[in-house]
């Protein structure tokens, strides 16, 4: 993230390319163009570029994901509830994602999934240092009964990710409800947690 005008100008010039055009197709001096600044200057910023639609992804998601793992770090809340807040933070962003991912009819579906994934793997590296902490915390006071912290917070996120996104797989509106109850029903078994006690997690 910058607060550098002249960043924001180039960030916001692909933003607007994408509007109209697959990502495939917008080369870096269109970027340029439009952003009104020279070629040249991209590349003291960027090296390609995707690493500018990677920084437009961090940008655009990047405040309520902060929001998320500050409410995450406080230890006083239940483990299971402050996962809960992540995958809140999960679908808002996701929600955020679709509509402005799919603001242009000519998308395709190749294009959607490249972005889909562009925007998973930014979520997922985000989040997953976070409910991994969680679940950790929840080990060391007995809450959670689990061996890989990390893994299942990585299982838990991609599940999720996917599933929101409805992106990589489409699925109908009762195959996620389906896939999210199947996920909630490992979770407690996996964790010895009683049948149905995760079942707020549904609720987001």
């Amino acid at each position: 993230m910058s607060d550098n005008p002249k960043y924001e100008k180039i960030l916001d010039a692909l933003q607007d390319l994408l509007e109209n055009q697959n990502i495939q197709t917008i080369t870096v001096s269109e970027i340029a163009q439009t952003a009104g600044i020279g070629k040249g200057s991209i590349y003291y910023y960027f090296t390609s570029k995707d690493a500018i639609l990677e920084a437009l992804i961090e940008r655009n998601y990047k405040k309520p994901l902060e929001t998320a793992k500050n409410l995450a770090r406080q230890t006083s809340i239940p483990p299971f509830t402050r996962m809960a807040m992540i995958l809140q933070a999960c679908r808002n962003s996701s929600a955020e994602y679709m509509s402005q991912d799919t603001s242009s009819a000519s998308i395709s579906p190749q294009e959607k999934s490249y972005l889909h994934q562009k925007y998973m793997q930014y979520l997922i590296s985000e989040l997953k240092p976070e409910l991994t902490a969680i679940i950790e915390q929840g080990i060391e006071t007995g809450e959670i009964h689990f061996d890989y912290p990390a893994a299942l917070a990585e299982i838990v996120l991609i599940v999720l990710t996917v599933e929101i996104g409805n992106a990589l797989v489409p699925s109908s509106p009762e195959e996620i409800e389906e896939t999210m109850r199947a996920l909630v029903a490992l979770l407690e078994k996996g964790t010895e947690n009683p049948e149905g006690s995760l079942n707020f997690l549904l609720t987001l």
